[in-house]
């Protein structure tokens, strides 16, 4: 898997999921590079820049994403890639 180049924030969008989900989230985006003290877990990322990378949740993948453009306190992003995220018969992420 390609390591993601960045720098700054990483912003990771939780739309009120559950805790093991973030967590595999989190833990899938360490095996792409991204150092857990970089990551901020908001609804709504604040004073987002230009080249920030923006990550999606989702039940089942991850949308990674970089910030091109903001304006009017929103930001336009443009997607670098998805990541699966796979579950056990009982419904445990695994890797």
């Amino acid at each position: 898997m390609e390591k993601i180049e960045y720098t700054g924030t990483v912003y990771v969008l939780d739309h009120k999921y559950p805790e093991p989900l973030l967590d595999h989230s989190i833990k899938k985006l360490g095996d792409l590079g991204i150092k857990k003290e970089d990551i901020t877990i908001t609804d709504s990322p604040e004073n987002p820049q230009v080249g920030n990378v923006v990550v999606e949740v989702f039940p089942y993948h991850l949308d990674i994403a970089r910030v091109r453009t903001i304006r009017n306190d929103s930001f336009i992003s443009g997607l670098i890639t998805t990541v699966e995220l796979k579950t056990d018969p009982a419904g445990k992420y695994i890797d």
